[in-house]
Protein backbone atom coordinates (compact mmCIF):
# COMPACT_ATOMS: atom_id res chain seq x y z
CA UNK A 1 0.00 0.00 0.00
CA UNK A 2 1.35 3.21 -0.95
CA UNK A 3 1.27 5.97 1.65
CA UNK A 4 0.86 9.53 1.64
CA UNK A 5 4.36 10.64 1.65
CA UNK A 6 5.50 8.18 -1.02
CA UNK A 7 2.57 9.38 -3.10
CA UNK A 8 3.67 12.91 -2.25
CA UNK A 9 7.29 12.45 -3.24
CA UNK A 10 6.35 10.99 -6.80
CA UNK A 11 4.66 14.43 -7.88
CA UNK A 12 7.60 16.30 -6.73
CA UNK A 13 10.47 14.21 -8.65
CA UNK A 14 11.37 16.25 -11.98
CA UNK A 15 10.74 14.48 -15.33
CA UNK A 16 13.11 13.89 -17.94
CA UNK A 17 16.32 14.26 -16.10
CA UNK A 18 19.82 13.62 -18.23
CA UNK A 19 21.35 10.09 -17.20
CA UNK A 20 24.18 11.14 -15.09
CA UNK A 21 27.15 9.14 -13.73
CA UNK A 22 30.41 9.32 -11.76
CA UNK A 23 33.20 10.77 -14.28
CA UNK A 24 30.90 13.10 -16.07
CA UNK A 25 31.60 16.53 -16.58
CA UNK A 26 27.62 18.78 -15.97
CA UNK A 27 26.94 22.27 -16.10
CA UNK A 28 24.24 22.71 -13.36
CA UNK A 29 21.86 25.59 -13.55
CA UNK A 30 20.30 27.10 -10.66
CA UNK A 31 18.08 29.46 -9.59
CA UNK A 32 18.81 31.84 -6.63
CA UNK A 33 16.65 34.31 -5.42
CA UNK A 34 17.78 37.33 -3.75
CA UNK A 35 15.29 39.68 -2.20
CA UNK A 36 13.50 40.73 -5.43
CA UNK A 37 15.43 39.60 -8.04
CA UNK A 38 15.95 36.33 -9.56
CA UNK A 39 19.33 34.96 -11.01
CA UNK A 40 21.00 31.78 -12.69
CA UNK A 41 24.07 30.85 -11.44
CA UNK A 42 25.75 27.59 -13.07
CA UNK A 43 28.58 25.36 -11.83
CA UNK A 44 30.05 23.50 -14.00
CA UNK A 45 32.68 20.69 -12.74
CA UNK A 46 33.48 16.42 -12.57
CA UNK A 47 30.77 14.49 -11.07
CA UNK A 48 32.53 12.37 -8.18
CA UNK A 49 29.54 10.51 -6.97
CA UNK A 50 25.93 10.13 -6.84
CA UNK A 51 24.10 9.12 -3.62
CA UNK A 52 20.90 7.79 -2.92
CA UNK A 53 19.40 5.94 -6.00
CA UNK A 54 16.96 7.90 -7.98
CA UNK A 55 14.57 8.74 -5.45
CA UNK A 56 13.48 12.25 -4.02
CA UNK A 57 17.05 12.01 -2.32
CA UNK A 58 19.22 11.74 -4.39
CA UNK A 59 22.16 14.06 -4.53
CA UNK A 60 25.49 14.69 -6.76
CA UNK A 61 29.17 15.44 -5.78
CA UNK A 62 30.16 17.70 -8.24
CA UNK A 63 34.13 19.17 -8.31
CA UNK A 64 35.50 22.04 -10.06
CA UNK A 65 38.97 23.77 -9.15
CA UNK A 66 39.21 27.25 -8.90
CA UNK A 67 41.90 29.67 -8.97
CA UNK A 68 43.72 26.41 -7.81
CA UNK A 69 41.71 25.70 -4.88
CA UNK A 70 39.42 22.98 -5.85
CA UNK A 71 35.20 23.63 -4.85
CA UNK A 72 32.79 20.95 -3.86
CA UNK A 73 29.42 21.64 -4.44
CA UNK A 74 26.63 19.19 -3.33
CA UNK A 75 23.77 18.96 -5.20
CA UNK A 76 20.26 17.13 -4.88
CA UNK A 77 18.67 16.67 -8.44
CA UNK A 78 14.94 17.10 -7.66
CA UNK A 79 15.40 20.13 -6.32
CA UNK A 80 13.18 22.85 -7.27
CA UNK A 81 15.97 25.69 -7.41
CA UNK A 82 17.73 23.39 -10.49
CA UNK A 83 16.83 24.29 -13.52
CA UNK A 84 18.51 21.75 -15.85
CA UNK A 85 21.68 19.71 -16.03
CA UNK A 86 23.74 19.75 -19.22
CA UNK A 87 26.26 16.62 -19.47
CA UNK A 88 29.27 18.11 -21.64
CA UNK A 89 31.76 15.53 -21.57
CA UNK A 90 31.27 11.65 -20.50
CA UNK A 91 34.48 10.21 -18.91
CA UNK A 92 35.07 6.17 -18.86
CA UNK A 93 35.40 5.38 -15.12
CA UNK A 94 35.71 2.27 -13.24
CA UNK A 95 34.22 3.19 -9.74
CA UNK A 96 31.42 4.84 -8.60
CA UNK A 97 33.03 7.23 -6.13
CA UNK A 98 35.77 8.96 -7.49
CA UNK A 99 37.25 10.85 -4.28
CA UNK A 100 40.57 9.44 -5.07
CA UNK A 101 40.64 12.56 -7.41
CA UNK A 102 41.10 15.04 -4.83
CA UNK A 103 44.64 14.27 -4.43
CA UNK A 104 45.27 13.24 -8.01
CA UNK A 105 47.71 15.53 -9.73
CA UNK A 106 48.56 15.51 -13.07
CA UNK A 107 47.95 12.39 -15.35
CA UNK A 108 46.56 10.80 -12.89
CA UNK A 109 44.27 13.06 -12.36
CA UNK A 110 42.62 12.96 -16.05
CA UNK A 111 39.64 11.09 -17.27
CA UNK A 112 39.19 9.47 -21.07
CA UNK A 113 36.08 10.76 -23.02
CA UNK A 114 33.95 8.65 -24.24
CA UNK A 115 32.14 10.22 -27.17
CA UNK A 116 28.50 10.82 -27.20
CA UNK A 117 27.54 8.99 -30.41
CA UNK A 118 29.15 5.77 -28.89
CA UNK A 119 26.98 6.36 -26.00
CA UNK A 120 23.59 6.67 -27.14
CA UNK A 121 23.49 4.92 -30.75
CA UNK A 122 20.80 6.84 -33.07
CA UNK A 123 19.32 3.10 -34.48
CA UNK A 124 19.94 -0.35 -34.07
CA UNK A 125 21.10 -0.55 -38.05
CA UNK A 126 24.09 2.26 -37.46
CA UNK A 127 25.22 0.34 -34.79
CA UNK A 128 26.25 -2.88 -36.83
CA UNK A 129 27.21 -1.10 -39.52
CA UNK A 130 29.86 0.88 -37.12
CA UNK A 131 31.10 -2.21 -35.33
CA UNK A 132 31.42 -4.72 -37.99
CA UNK A 133 33.33 -2.85 -40.93
CA UNK A 134 33.99 -4.66 -44.15
CA UNK A 135 38.12 -4.78 -44.90
CA UNK A 136 38.83 -4.77 -48.55
CA UNK A 137 42.65 -5.71 -48.22
CA UNK A 138 44.13 -8.51 -48.85
CA UNK A 139 45.28 -11.48 -46.00
CA UNK A 140 48.61 -11.72 -46.16
CA UNK A 141 50.32 -15.27 -45.37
Amino acid sequence: MITKIEQFNKTQLKQGLPDVRSGDTVKVYQKIKEKDKEKTFTFEGLVLAIKHGKGISSTMNIRRIVSGVGVEKTIPLHSPSIEKIEILRKGKVRRAKLYYLREAKGKRGRLKNIDFDQVIPATIEETAEVKAPEDEKEVVK
